[in-house]
């Protein structure tokens, strides 16, 4: 019988050995035939969200040429279109001069009609050349920081991510500045909150005065439900103050906060959240500026003490606290041009630290608030990536370059304890959508015909008909569109 068995054994493996270069070639040809994952070009990959490549950045490979000829072409590129714009800026200019010129001609006998219709031309013509400015000096190096930051990421990131899961393994990550999470509500970040409470008041009743504060939005339902959320951030945070939040009947995608707990969030930002989560982290953002004493920090470095100056501390708070269109920086820009006045961050002390000290801080809230803690990265990507808003303003000038604050989100979120369940949407953030529905439209038919001007120095003017950049549009969309003439000149 053993002898049998022994005789099977032989049989079966002198068939297997038979049998295995066809099986072995049969497999081959399978794995051939199957679908591959491939890798799209370089570029393509720029186009997607942060959110994307911080997932695909450790699958893809790319060499080096294909990454510099990558960064070859967005540098060119951004010069030439920058310098067609800085062309239009100054032909602007000189149409400017020349109205100016009319002006002077005509002097106390010009009629009031052709004073009128000289007085629009140049303040129209001045919006024009800002637009082109702002184009030139701040939108598109922004759009192109922005694609070269994604590049960054997809070179880069695979290496960084290797050093945080480093640092989770082997404990170090405890010992980061502002670490003890579990001590939130118990710890000071910055001494002396309470003191920021009468200069943030003072600066809140002198912008009212001056009208440079947008209008409250007029329905309680709305305003009750972002003070709820508000409040849920607030209580699970540093902040040692009362919480002040106003929502602005404002089209700007934003939220900023003044010294002393005054939180003021814009309309446009509840249009743009898609969840709860969304909302709350933008939130947490704006009163880590405050627990950090941000505020209060730039009103103390402040050399003039002006209303004027106020309003230009507000406008620098605008731009570095949150998303910002393309209109209000063209608006701050036109109106402060207005005053005989040049709003430099710069000048006023901006720190692109305090971003990414708001950042962790704003993200430690949203967890122990018990919200989703991806809520204000999913954001800030979705600001990043959708088209016309962050590509068009001043945030790479103010802020810390989107890899690095996109990257130490992410490795903050990785540092914070597990939570199973943080909340993403909730109905009340839908019912507050409803709500805001009809608010919008209201709005908007309103804003219709209505220039995006803080100060019209010539009422009963027509907006200007020839400004070149679209609400929406990609910066990469007007920099590789067909030139066109601007008014009295030739392409």
């Amino acid at each position: 019988m053993k002898e049998l068995c022994r005789k099977c054994i032989a049989v079966g493996l002198s068939l297997l050995l038979v049998l295995l270069p066809e099986i072995s070639t049969q497999a081959q040809a399978q794995l051939s035939t199957a679908p591959q994952v491939s890798q799209l070009p370089l570029h393509d990959y720029l186009q997607k969200s942060y959110l994307d490549l911080f997932t695909l950045a450790p699958k893809l490979t790319f060499n080096a040429s294909d990454v510099e000829k990558e960064r070859q072409a967005l540098k060119s590129g951004e010069n030439s279109c920058k310098s067609r714009f800085k062309d239009h800026a100054k032909l602007y200019e000189k149409q400017i001069d020349a109205a100016r010129a009319d002006l002077k001609r005509g002097g106390a006998q010009l009629a009031d009609q052709p004073r009128h219709e000289l007085h629009c031309r140049i303040q129209n013509l001045e919006l024009l050349h800002s637009e082109a400015d702002v184009l030139s000096s701040q939108a598109i190096p922004n759009a192109y920081d922005n694609l070269n930051a994604k590049l960054d990421l997809l070179v880069r990131w695979p290496e960084q991510y290797g050093r945080i899961q480093a640092a989770i393994d082997d404990g170090s990550y405890h010992n980061r500045r502002w670490g003890d999470v579990k001590d939130i509500g118990f710890r000071e970040i910055a001494a002396g909150q309470r003191d920021d409470i009468k200069r943030g008041k003072d600066a809140v009743t002198e912008l009212k005065a001056a009208g440079l504060l947008p209008p409250e939005l007029e329905n309680k339902a709305i305003q009750q439900y972002v003070k709820s959320v508000a409040d849920r951030v607030a209580q699970h945070s540093d902040l040692k103050v009362p919480l002040h939040i106003t929502v602005l009947q404002s089209k700007e995608i934003n939220a900023f906060a003044l010294p002393g707990g005054y939180l003021y969030v814009e309309r446009g930002l509840l249009e743009e959240a898609d969840d709860e989560a969304q909302l709350a982290g933008v939130i947490a953002h704006e009163i880590a500026h405050d627990t950090a004493r941000h505020s209060a920090k730039l009103m103390k470095r402040a050399s003039i003490a002006s209303l004027f100056y106020q309003a230009a501390q507000v406008a620098a708070m605008v731009l570095t606290g949150g998303v910002a269109g393309i209109g209000l920086y063209y608006a701050l820009q036109y109106g402060f041009y207005g005053l005989g006045m040049v709003l430099s961050l710069k000048l006023l002390g901006v720190s692109r630290d305090y971003e990414l000290e708001a950042d962790q801080l704003g993200i430690q809230y949203a967890w122990n608030s018990g919200y989703d803690t991806s809520g204000f990265t999913r954001f800030f990507d979705k600001m990043a990536t959708k088209v016309g808003y962050v590509n068009g303003v001043s945030w790479f000038r103010t802020h810390p370059p989107f890899y690095q604050r996109m990257v130490d989100a992410q490795r903050e979120i990785m540092f914070m304890p597990k939570k199973e369940g943080g909340t993403v949407q909730t109905p009340e953030f839908l019912e507050m959508k409803k709500n805001l529905a009809p608010v919008t439209a209201e709005a908007e038919k309103e804003e219709a015909d209505k220039p995006s001007l803080l100060l019209t120095k010539e009422e009963g003017c027509a907006p200007p008909k020839k400004l070149e950049y679209k609400p929406g549009q990609p910066i990469e969309q007007l920099c590789s569109a067909e030139p066109r003439s601007v008014e009295g000149t030739i392409k």
